[in-house]
């Protein structure tokens, strides 16, 4: 899986079949030597901390082996560093308690994976592209 150190997506996905679904929508946009994929929430937090400066979006799934998803996204929630990056949970669990918990933890979107491959390329594509090229992002907190 690409470690790129200018990152500007961080995609926090322990499947690797998952993974190489959303690197290859991200590539229809011509994005992918921008993703970073980090396996599990204490790879995440560790690539967070040195490269945060340069993420215009976290992609996150909440089922991570260690620390989860919702973990992740709590502390990146409350550091001041941190707490701007917008996060997209992209997950298969659908329940309401956990979208609920998503979005009471910070969580910008809340999208469920499609289980139809088509779709989930077209999902990953559409995401990338509004996060990457349509957004506007805070300044870097350092600016503020």
């Amino acid at each position: 899986m690409p470690k790129n150190k200018l990152a500007e997506i961080l995609l926090v996905e322990d499947s690797k079949d998952d993974a190489d679904l959303m690197l290859k929508g991200f590539q229809k946009y011509n994005l992918l030597n921008k993703v970073h994929v980090a396996v599990d929430g204490f790879e995440a937090t560790k690539f967070i901390e040195e490269n945060g400066h340069n993420l215009k979006i976290i992609i996150l799934d909440v089922n991570l082996p260690g620390k989860d998803g919702f973990q992740l996204l709590k502390e990146i929630r409350e550091n001041k560093k941190t707490k701007s990056i917008p996060v997209v949970v992209l997950t298969v669990d659908k329940e309401d308690k956990s979208v609920a918990k998503g979005y009471s933890l910070g969580a910008n979107s809340y999208i469920v994976k499609p289980v139809n491959f088509a779709k989930f390329a077209e999902v990953v594509s559409a995401l990338g592209f509004y996060w990457c090229m349509l957004n506007i992002p805070p300044k870097p907190y350092h600016n503020l």
